[in-house]
């Protein structure tokens, strides 16, 4: 009597393979075949061997920025909490998986009642009441209720795989970038302080000079007027440098003055070079995890479009109990004490149709948002490969140009303090090189550490920056984990 009932509704439950709703389909974006900026970087300041791009902070061959970023990745609290949403995810993701099983639980209950005198049996008053029961309910999925909203949970937990993958470009590019921005900082403080120690120089000169009548009170002020600038410059670079520090030190889940002491040290700044041999709109784009997130959460909308529509149809559940009921507890389990039920439920709200329709509008608004922020998405990050393509093309012209600058400026400095020693010219033109040599050289130190920004920008844009032990963590806090390799791989991923 029991299992007629059940190999009929699972035969119907196998039979039936359809899901309402609409099937996602990855959408066909249009893109171009080449970047339009790839020449701007002259082939000539590329690497002649890329290397990884997972891990390109490491053609600088620095042991500190390796540290760093090895640190960043272990402790930086914006990738554990994404790692956390990912953990969440997952975890909704296998609960929706157990609305595709059978719903087992076990329930017993014992009960003692006292009843009113005209109401008792043969005097006894008192009555005992024991039971036990397994219950099941299965809700039988015929129209995709169930396979669909796992099917929008699994692209949930994809996008915060992708998300995590994507804050750890992040934060892996702006690791870089500030260590860069650190170097350029540290190198121009020291261009300010030998230009100070020469004007100190010169201003001693004068000083001797204008005491023996060769120089006037108007060359020794103009002297120290110019000594005195260049000190000015020197409290904005040190706290420029200090707050580079604090953002390296909490970036590696550190506090703001953890690292002083261990970047105090100069370095030199760090000569990064962007590589895009190969690169096409389309590889950059089937390896963005920002791209992957918004398709895996169009993914996902679409799928609860069909959740919603299947509110329109009756919603089936099988049940069974199997216990035993006995006036005794010793008897509860001996033999005819059994008892048995299946039942099917039908829960069909036909007359709150409305209401459906409406959540149905709604959950089809959200695709068609997710799709909009999809394209917007796509856009973006071409718009941002070719923005870091044409900044680094354009800064390293600028490079060297400014090296041209600073090796004539630091000539002609040297030129005009002999001929003002032979007397051959007066202050004025020894000043005002030291002036332009000071320009030049402060110049050319910004624009090598906006080179290195640019080639990180350059990196960051075509997603470079995944460890492979990022993959493994995730494999190992739980082993259905998204690797980067799938996230990678563009398609419908289903």
């Amino acid at each position: 009597m029991v299992i007629k009932p059940l190999l009929l509704a699972a035969t119907i439950a196998a039979l039936t393979g359809c899901a309402v709703g609409p099937d996602f389909v990855k959408p066909d974006t249009p893109v171009p075949a080449a970047f339009a900026r790839q020449d701007a970087i002259d082939p000539a300041t590329q690497p002649t061997s890329p290397g990884d791009m997972r891990e390109f902070w490491r053609q600088v061959g620095d042991p500190v920025l390796d540290t760093l970023v090895d640190d960043a990745l272990a402790a930086n609290n914006d990738l554990r909490a994404a790692l956390a949403n990912y953990d969440r995810a997952n975890a909704l993701l296998r609960g929706a998986r157990f609305d595709q099983l059978p719903t087992i639980r076990l329930q017993g209950d014992a009960r003692e009642t006292h009843v009113p005198a005209e109401e008792a049996v043969n005097g006894d008053r008192t009555t005992k009441s024991f039971q036990a029961a397994a219950v099941a309910s299965w809700e039988l999925d015929l129209f995709g209720r169930v396979r669909r909203d796992v099917e929008a949970q699994r692209s949930d937990a994809w996008a915060a795989a992708a998300d995590h993958d994507a804050l750890q470009v992040s934060i892996v590019a702006e690791v870089v970038r500030t260590y860069v921005e650190l170097r350029g900082l540290q190198t121009r403080l020291r261009v300010a302080h030998d230009n100070v120690d020469n004007q100190a120089e010169t201003l001693r000169l004068v000083d001797v000079r204008a005491k023996a009548g060769r120089d006037t009170d108007f060359d020794l002020e103009r002297a120290r007027a110019l000594l005195d600038s260049t000190q000015a410059r020197i409290p904005a670079l040190e706290a420029a440098e200090g707050i580079a520090m604090h953002r390296l030190a909490v970036l590696t889940g550190r506090t703001p003055d953890a690292l002083i002491a261990t970047l105090a040290t100069p370095s030199p700044i760090p000569a990064i070079r962007a590589s895009v041999d190969g690169e096409t709109p389309a590889s950059v784009l089937r390896r963005r995890p920002d791209v992957a997130a918004a398709e895996y959460r169009l993914h996902a909308a679409t799928a609860r479009v069909g959740v919603a529509t299947a509110d329109l149809f009756p919603h089936l559940t099988l049940g069974a109990l199997l216990g035993s009921r006995s006036s005794t507890a010793n008897a509860l389990f001996t033999a005819g004490q059994g008892a048995g039920l299946v039942a099917l439920g039908i829960d069909w709200s036909f007359l709150d149709v409305g209401r459906v329709r409406a959540r149905i509008r709604a959950a089809g608004a959200d695709a068609d948002a997710a799709l909009a922020q999809y394209q917007q998405t796509v856009l973006l990050a071409l718009e941002d490969t070719e923005n870091a393509l044409l900044t680094h093309g354009r800064t390293a012209v600028e490079t060297d140009r400014l090296a041209d600058a600073a090796r004539a400026s630091t000539r002609a400095a040297q030129l005009a303090r002999l001929r003002y020693r032979a007397g051959a010219s007066n202050l004025l033109e020894v000043l005002d090189a030291d002036r332009v040599r000071l320009q030049a050289e402060d110049a050319l130190a910004d624009a090598q550490a906006r080179r290195g920004e640019s080639a990180v920008a350059v990196f960051r844009a075509l997603a470079a920056g995944w460890p492979e032990h990022i993959a493994a963590e995730r494999t190992k806090r739980d082993p259905q984990a998204v690797n980067v390799e799938s996230i990678a791989a563009a398609g419908s991923r289903e």
